[in-house]
């Protein structure tokens, strides 16, 4: 059996610059954890800039571009260090206001909402739709996560059952399976629609790796050649596969969700031969890796 091969790790983004006029970068995991941003990021973003390069944000936050930009601007990252910024929860608000698909036209106007009260943004000015307080007065559920970090999916289990019980279809407003918030691994909406879906409902998902959020991007970018954009992110299962699907060229940032898995301190190079098993396994393959998001 021939051996893969190793994905090529880098200390920085600077030796890939010249390859690539923009960069579509992942918040959680990559700019920040949550409470601060990594060190070295605004200097990189700075330096990406001042090189003539394109950036744009893509989250699977499951809130509104504005919320998420405020969020953004109180950890130093304004909107003058990138172009454009994206999120899942706005592409799930849209698929509200003009359907994209009969599954999403035919949803009803009654939404079910599980998640926190800030995410509430996400029914800002949708006609034709009211939040309900149970599964049984819904027509379909709104998922964007759990309300506190420190709850678990067997805290959903009652409410996941009542809405399968009664068959609502539900939108996933973020496909993550989890996040970092600082040093804690907290649940995200993705894992709570994984069960939804074992236990018999129907999901659809809005964010990455899914293919919708990539065009949208693109179009961001002013439509240029795939291979000229490169995708970094620190979720093998959402931000390589999303850009895999894609065509694009990604980065791993191994800093993130999976620092435990590939050793070593944040900020370290990985084990290249530990990396490729992880990706190998995964069968989502980066084109490059890096232990930060840093120059």
């Amino acid at each position: 059996m021939i051996a893969p091969l190793e994905i090529p790790v880098f200390a920085g983004v600077a030796p890939l610059i010249q390859r690539y006029d923009g960069f579509l970068l992942d918040l959680w995991g990559v700019l920040h954890d949550g409470e601060r941003a990594y060190p070295g990021v605004l200097d990189c973003l700075d330096r990406l800039l001042a090189a003539g390069k394109r950036i744009g944000l893509l989250s699977n936050a499951p809130r509104r571009i504005a919320s998420v930009a405020q969020k953004l601007s109180g950890l130093g990252i304004g909107p003058d260090r990138y172009q454009f910024l994206m999120t899942s929860g706005e592409a799930a608000r849209e698929a509200m206001i003009r359907p994209p698909d009969p599954w999403h036209a035919a949803l009803g106007s009654r939404c079910f909402h599980i998640g926190p009260e800030r995410d509430h943004c996400l029914f800002e000015d949708v006609a034709g739709k009211s939040r309900v307080g149970d599964p049984e007065s819904a027509d379909f559920v709104m998922n964007s996560g759990p309300v506190g970090y420190e709850e678990t999916l067997e805290d959903y289990e009652s409410i996941l059952q009542r809405c399968a019980d009664r068959r609502l279809p539900m939108i996933c407003a973020n496909p993550d399976l989890t996040v970092m918030v600082g040093p804690l691994t907290v649940i995200c909406a993705g894992m709570l629609a994984r069960r939804y879906q074992e236990l018999g409902g129907e999901v659809r998902h809005h964010g990455k790796p899914y293919p919708s959020v990539y065009a949208r991007c693109l179009e961001r970018f002013g439509l240029p050649e795939p291979r000229r954009i490169l995708a970094v992110g620190d979720s093998l299962r959402t931000d390589i596969a999303g850009a895999n699907a894609a065509g694009l060229d990604c980065a791993l940032v191994t800093g993130g969700l999976l620092l435990d898995e590939v050793g070593g301190a944040w900020g370290e190079l990985p084990d290249p031969r530990r990396l490729t098993a992880l990706a190998v396994a995964a069968r989502h393959r980066p084109t490059w890796a890096v232990p930060c998001l840093r120059w």
